[in-house]
């Protein structure tokens, strides 16, 4: 399978982004062979999914919009976006990268999740493809395939709408319902995750669980506070009283 080229004043899909008539960066300023090499990568990904951690796409992704692309020219997705913050907050920290490192940066990668592998010349280059998270058919980061379960935190389980994980990683007692998101800079709870998501049930088990609905996030927002359910608020303003 060959890695998408993007036609010209096309938009990307997933994160945005676009690029004007006759603006490509990778063709601008890549030599041709880093370029050929950085397609066979692209087109080797989907196979390299259940061995890459989460960060090490988000990673690709970055690299591979960069490419594309060129510096992240799109508004920041909104607050229930997750899955479009991380790709975009991960793509706009590549600040004005030229394609060329972005492309060996990818490439090293893809090779250091496959050591054995060996590229050739594609024998489909041109052919377009739907364009996806870090490369052909990937669509999204929180894909079935993109994260393995054993990778997946209380956050993800919030964003699933995972129950049972949840209770069981609570009764596990190795969780703190309390603990912000390392990875999101929004410093959100699982308390915010299942607000913002409207998931009543999670949001009830996590405050029974100890979750305090008076920490804010890193905008000062309740979780209150960040969705528009009012049995979901309802609910959080009852226990911010009590917190009271």
């Amino acid at each position: 399978m060959a890695s998408p080229l993007l036609p010209s004043g096309a938009t990307t899909g997933d994160s945005g982004g676009e690029l004007s008539s006759g603006d490509d960066p990778a063709a601008a300023e890549a030599p041709r062979g880093l370029a050929e090499l950085f397609e066979q990568a692209a087109a080797h990904l989907p196979g390299l999914l259940r061995v890459a951690s989460r960060e090490q796409l988000l990673y690709l992704y970055a690299r591979y919009k960069q490419v594309k692309v060129g510096n992240c020219n799109t508004p920041k997705p909104s607050f229930f976006d997750f899955e479009g913050k991380q790709k975009w907050e991960a793509w706009k920290a590549l600040g004005d990268s030229s394609p060329s490192q972005a492309m060996q940066e990818y490439i090293a990668v893809v090779k250091q999740l496959d050591p054995g592998w060996h590229p050739q010349i594609p024998e489909n280059k041109g052919k377009e493809a739907n364009t996806g998270f870090g490369g052909p058919v990937v669509s999204s980061l929180y894909h079935e395939e993109t994260i393995r379960e054993e990778d997946k935190n209380i956050f993800d389980y919030c964003r699933e709408n995972n129950i049972d994980h949840i209770t069981k990683a609570i009764k596990s007692k190795n969780v703190d319902v309390n603990m912000k998101d390392e990875e999101d800079n929004e410093g959100q709870t699982a308390l915010h995750y299942a607000a913002a998501c409207e998931f009543l049930d999670i949001v009830e088990l996590l405050l029974q669980a100890g979750a305090d609905p008076t920490l804010r996030d890193q905008d000062g927002c309740l979780p209150e506070e960040v969705t528009g359910c009012k049995a979901v608020s309802s609910v959080l303003q009852r226990h911010t009283a009590g917190k009271a």
